[in-house]
C-alpha cells in the first residue's frame, strides 16, 4: 500500500475503485470499510470498545463474564479426558475476556498446566493493543497469536467466538418479483445501491435452509461463516465451538419485522442504519443466523450441543451463586452494588439479546452446564 492511499480518505478509495472497476458487492464494500489496511474500522488506531469507543462488550462490564465462561471451559476439558487443551479465541478485542478466563483458570492448577491459549487476530492494530493490555507473564506462559486457524496444528479444545461473526462481511440480497437479487454499491455524486441477479451460491444458501423470502424482503447472507466452520472443523480434532453473538434462528430472522434486513452501525454509542456514512469510522454489523451455523456446522462434523441466550447460559453456570456471594459481602458496599448492577446488565438487557450456540466434534452427547436451559433451534 502506498503513502498516497494512506493519506486519502477511505471513502475516496472505495469511490475510486467503483469508478474504475464498476459497482462492487455490499460484501466487498463492508470488507473495505471494516478491514482496509490502516484505514478500515478494525485496522485503524482509535479505541473501539468502552467509554471512548463505539460500543460495549460483555467482558468490558465485569470480569465475572470471563470467570463464568472459564467454568464452562474447565468442564469441557474434563469431558475431553483431561488431556492437553487449546482455547482458540477469534478476535480478542481488547484482551479482557482472555485475561479474565486465564486468571480464573489459574485456580485449577491441573487444567492450567495443560492449557494453551491461541488468539486469531487478522488486524495488526488490534493485535498490538491486545499485547499492550495483556500481562506479559500471561503472554509468556500461555498466549500466542495467529493470522488464521490453519496455522495451528490439530488440537483438542474449544474455539471461542464472542461477538465476532456479526462483523464478518455479508452479502445483501432482496427478493424482487420472485427472483433473488444481490445488492451492489455504485457511485454517482454519492454512494447508491443497485441490484444484480444473485449468484448461485446465494440462492443455494436459502434453498439449503428451506427458506423462501417474500417479495421485497431484504436479508444478509454470511458465506464467510460457512467457510469459518469448515476451517475450524479441519483443525479441531476433538472438542467444542462456543459462539456468543446477537442474532436469531431462521424461524425468527425471516419474520416480517426484519424485512429491511439487520445491518446496524455503531458510532460513539449511537446506533444507525447508514453504512455509507462515516466510512472506516463506524462499526458495521449484521445479525447472525444461528440456524445456518447449526446446519453448516453439522455438514462439517460439528454437532449441535445446544442453543440458548446469554442469560440462561450464565445462570446454568452458576451466576446466581456468584450474585448471592456478592450480596453477602459487608465490606465495600458501593463496589458490591456496582458489580450487581453490571451483572444485572449481563443477565437482562445484554443477556436476552445475545445468543449462545455450542457445537462439538468427536464426543458422545456431552452434557454442558451452560446448556441446562436450551431453546429450540429451527
Amino acid at each position: 500500500m502506498n503513502s498516497v492511499s494512506m493519506e486519502m480518505p477511505l471513502s475516496d478509495i472505495i469511490k475510486n475503485k467503483i469508478l474504475e472497476q464498476g459497482p462492487i458487492s455490499f460484501h466487498d464494500f463492508m470488507e473495505m470499510a471494516l478491514y482496509y489496511p490502516g484505514l478500515g474500522y478494525y485496522t485503524s488506531s482509535p479505541d473501539k470498545i468502552g467509554k471512548q469507543g463505539d460500543y460495549y462488550t460483555s467482558p468490558y462490564f465485569t470480569n465475572v463474564f470471563g470467570n463464568v465462561i472459564a467454568r464452562q471451559l474447565e468442564e469441557m476439558w474434563r469431558l475431553t479426558s483431561k488431556q492437553d487443551f487449546t482455547i482458540v479465541e477469534y478476535g480478542a478485542g481488547m484482551g479482557s475476556l482472555c485475561v479474565d478466563i486465564l486468571q480464573q483458570l489459574k485456580h485449577s492448577k491441573e487444567f492450567y498446566k495443560k492449557l494453551k491459549y491461541c488468539i486469531i487476530e487478522k488486524s495488526e492494530t488490534m493485535r498490538q493493543k491486545e499485547k499492550k493490555i495483556i500481562d506479559s507473564d500471561l503472554i509468556n506462559e500461555k498466549i500466542s497469536w495467529y493470522d488464521t486457524i490453519d496455522e495451528i496444528p490439530s488440537f483438542t479444545g474449544c474455539v471461542l467466538a464472542n461477538e465476532v461473526l456479526d462483523n464478518f462481511s455479508v452479502h445483501k440480497v432482496i427478493m424482487k418479483q420472485n427472483e433473488l437479487k444481490e445488492i451492489f454499491v455504485g457511485y454517482d455524486h454519492g454512494f447508491f445501491e443497485m441490484l444484480k441477479p444473485a449468484q448461485d451460491d446465494l440462492k443455494e444458501y436459502f434453498t439449503a435452509l428451506g427458506i423462501e423470502l417474500p417479495n421485497d424482503f431484504c436479508a444478509e447472507v454470511n458465506l464467510e461463516a460457512i467457510e469459518w466452520l469448515k476451517n475450524i472443523s479441519s483443525t479441531l480434532e476433538k472438542g467444542f465451538v462456543l459462539t456468543i453473538d446477537y442474532g436469531y434462528p431462521s424461524s425468527e430472522l425471516y419474520q416480517s419485522y426484519h424485512r429491511l434486513g439487520t445491518i446496524v452501525c455503531y458510532n460513539k454509542h449511537t446506533v444507525n442504519d447508514l453504512p455509507y456514512s462515516n466510512i472506516g469510522q463506524q462499526d458495521i454489523t449484521a445479525h447472525v443466523n444461528f440456524s445456518a451455523l447449526n446446519f453448516w456446522g453439522a455438514k462439517n462434523g460439528l454437532i449441535n450441543c445446544g442453543f440458548t441466550n446469554q442469560s440462561q447460559f450464565l445462570l446454568g453456570l452458576g451466576l446466581t451463586e456468584h450474585l448471592r456471594k456478592l450480596e453477602e459481602k459487608e465490606n465495600n458496599s458501593f463496589e458490591v452494588r456496582k458489580n450487581l448492577m453490571l451483572l444485572h446488565t449481563l443477565l437482562m438487557s445484554m443477556g436476552k439479546k445475545f445468543k449462545v450456540l455450542i457445537q462439538q466434534k468427536g464426543l458422545n452427547n456431552p452434557l454442558l452446564s451452560g446448556l441446562q436451559f436450551c431453546q429450540p433451534l429451527i
